[in-house]
């Protein structure tokens, strides 16, 4: 018994002087991209929030870094595009009502994500608003990271409309999947408030070049968002776990991206997105990921 109060007093130091061992930042990364809170893995560890906190953000931001050497010059054939909502601090109808002047960016925050359909890859991603502007910097870095043309599908978000042709020209074949949704069967306005509309048809719209119609689709970027709600806890809906900081909300995501491209293992692929795409040869561990921030 005592043997293990004086470990716990040897841990709590260690969190306690920001000098982890090795062994519990591992652990601590991996609960957070395995989907839990901070406060969570605070408990979980032993360790503080302020020391959780520090960790992720030296992470991410070595995440950051680590995606852009990495993830170019990539030789894609199919890449597929969506924005999935988020919000930090508080929901953009809320903003108004804040009255600590210091919370900068708050209210509704857009992620957008670009995948290879065939590697599964995320090849770019991007924190901003759903304007022409965000979407015109963000195609800009998908272009910038492929060596090829590629055949690009979106939904039908207008901003794409200007921000695809600005970014690649021509040299491009790109497509819009525009859904039709109607009403769920059968609901009443409980159910309508937590249940997405049906898909009661698609359009699919050519824009620029000749894409294939066949393989015109969202399917794998929308899957993407779903994974992402899953292994961050910031995204899960009807919470208290979204992102307070918009810093802390990117350092996130890019460390949530490095470990789904270098060591999360596709269950269809079974290799990762980054082996798959020919950038790595063999998995990284999640401490491979935190000696990163060394």
């Amino acid at each position: 018994m005592n043997k293990m109060l004086d470990r716990s007093r040897i841990i709590i130091y260690l969190c306690f002087m920001n000098k982890l061992p090795i062994a519990k930042k591992v652990q601590i990364i991996n609960m957070l991209v395995e989907g839990m809170s901070l406060r969570a893995a605070s408990r979980i560890s032993g360790c503080s929030i302020n020391t959780i906190t520090k960790l992720l953000v030296d992470t991410g931001k070595a995440c950051q870094s680590f995606h852009d050497e990495q993830v170019h010059s990539l030789n894609s054939k199919r890449i597929e595009a969506d924005e999935i909502w988020s919000f930090v601090y508080a929901k953009q109808k809320n903003v108004e009502s804040i009255v600590n002047s210091e919370v900068d960016k708050a209210g509704d925050v857009w992620t957008w994500t670009a995948i290879d359909a065939d590697s599964k890859l995320i090849v770019s991603w991007f924190v901003g608003d759903r304007d022409a502007e965000t979407a015109y910097t963000f195609m800009k870095d998908v272009k910038n990271r492929l060596n090829n043309r590629v055949q690009l599908t979106t939904d039908g978000h207008k901003a794409y409309l200007n921000a695809v042709p600005d970014a690649f020209g021509s040299k491009i074949d790109y497509a819009m999947l525009i859904k039709i949704y109607g009403e769920p069967a059968g609901t009443n306005a409980t159910d309508r408030k937590y249940s997405p509309g049906d898909c009661t048809g698609f359009e699919k719209k050519r824009i620029i070049g000749k894409p294939i119609a066949e393989q015109v689709s969202t399917s794998y970027v929308e899957r993407q968002n779903l994974t992402m709600r899953m292994h961050m806890r910031r995204f899960t809906r009807l919470t208290n776990a979204f992102s307070k900081k918009m810093e802390n909300h990117c350092y996130a995501i890019a460390l949530h991206f490095v470990y789904y491209n270098f060591a999360k293992i596709h269950k269809t692929l079974r290799v990762t997105p980054a082996m798959e795409a020919g950038i790595t040869k063999i998995p990284m561990e999640i401490e491979d990921i935190v000696r990163l921030a060394d």
